[in-house]
């Protein structure tokens, strides 16, 4: 980093309780989330006027809704809290994702049999991040029809650290 030193950490808290739809076609999702009435959200990592000039009109049809901008560079600390309805699955996949809509590099891929009833996940991964490359959370499912994810939290904590 240059210029003035950045401290203290940096975060934001993602929080969806409408039920997303998500198809059964064995691929990854971007989970999305509402603006502007987010759990928490001071750095404005989370905007419908996005760093990279785009605007996102409908948070429930555009997957950059599910863009966390990083608003420095750091350590990540990322958190997930994913519910799924019950459902005839063999398996449950999560993953987060720098830049899911250019350059796709994708970390922490979990795929999970399921468990009787709803299917409840928490997820904690570490990564350096960095403005201009946004992270998403991404879900599939393989059952026989599209299946809800009926609650879905998404947080970044950012710890700056500076350059050597």
């Amino acid at each position: 980093m240059s210029g003035a030193a950045v401290s203290g950490a940096r975060v934001v808290s993602l929080k969806v309780d409408i039920p997303q739809s998500i198809p059964a076609d064995g691929g990854y999702h971007v989970v999305r989330f509402p603006y502007p009435d987010q759990p928490y959200d001071p750095w404005g990592m989370h905007t419908a006027a996005q760093p990279d000039g785009s605007t996102v009109t409908n948070w429930k049809t555009d997957d950059r809704s599910g863009l966390i901008w990083p608003s420095v560079s750091g350590w990540g600390v990322l958190t997930s809290l994913i519910y799924w309805e019950a459902g005839n699955y063999d398996e449950l996949r999560d993953r987060y994702v720098r830049d899911p809509l250019g350059v796709y590099d994708s970390t922490a891929t979990e795929h999970r049999p399921p468990s009787p009833g709803m299917q409840c996940f928490h997820k904690t991964h570490e990564i350096f991040v960095h403005p201009g490359v946004p992270l998403a959370l991404l879900v599939g499912q393989d059952a026989t029809s599209a299946r809800k994810l009926t609650l879905a939290e998404f947080k970044l904590a950012i710890h700056p650290v500076e350059e050597a």
